[in-house]
């Protein structure tokens, strides 16, 4: 079965097309979307990347502080729900941390509940700084995406969290519950 093709190819196409002169065997689909998804990330990610320069952020750092802010009022999380929400060890976490705290931008504390335990919290300049940052984060993901049309946007999103949710990745949420597929129309 011969693949949709799309009336202008992009860089991808090139690349999947040698490879079907070369070797047939590796030119799947498969490796076309981790080329596509690979290409989309670099570019996605130099376009925030330029965005944030201003406030000084590693990628790393701007991440904490973006899953502590949507925490809700009290900003706090467990370094150990850091660590796993955002996929870095937990040596990595404290090295970030330790500079976001030298920085003002968060506290750390013993969690009163558990002695054991600890927390790590938004200051209020770390609220006011991560707001900031994570309205030019989203609004250089918005220019980034304002040449594709709505339609195709939605239509892009839809069908990667189906990918997301077919390898295993679905919100803890969803276990146990039915998976709602995307209509299509």
């Amino acid at each position: 079965m011969r693949e949709k093709r799309a009336a202008v190819p992009d860089v991808v196409d090139d690349i999947m097309d040698a490879w079907r002169t070369q070797d047939p065997s590796v030119a799947h689909v498969a490796a076309e979307i981790s080329k596509r998804i690979a290409r989309l990330d670099s570019l996605l990610h130099a376009a925030t990347d330029r965005a944030l320069e201003p406030f000084g952020f590693q990628k790393a750092e701007f991440g904490v502080l973006s899953a502590l802010r949507r925490m809700g009022p009290h900003h706090r999380l467990k370094p150990n729900e850091l660590a796993r929400s955002l996929l870095i060890s937990s040596g990595g976490t404290s090295n970030v941390l330790r500079r976001l705290e030298q920085a003002g931008l968060i506290e750390r504390g013993v969690d009163p509940n558990d002695q054991r335990s600890s927390w790590v919290r938004l200051t209020r300049e770390g609220v006011r700084i991560t707001d900031q940052a994570v309205r030019v984060y989203t609004a250089a993901q918005a220019e980034f995406f304002r040449p594709v049309a709505e339609r195709t946007a939605r239509d892009a999103a839809d069908l990667l969290r189906e990918v997301l949710v077919a390898v295993g990745d679905a919100s803890p949420r969803a276990v146990g519950a039915p998976i709602r597929r995307a209509r299509r129309g």
